[in-house]
């Protein structure tokens, strides 16, 4: 997430937030459907 976004000319900054928003998005929805955590998941 945040190597892409660097390469894509955003500043350090916005990637680092746009990343931190992404994971506690994901964590939001893993906590509201009580599934497990999963490594894997997202890694493309």
């Amino acid at each position: 997430c945040y190597e892409r976004l660097l390469a894509a000319g955003k500043p350090k900054k916005v990637a680092l937030v746009a990343c931190m928003r992404k994971l506690l998005i994901t964590l939001n929805a893993i906590a509201r459907t009580k599934t497990p955590w999963r490594s894997d998941f997202g890694s493309t």
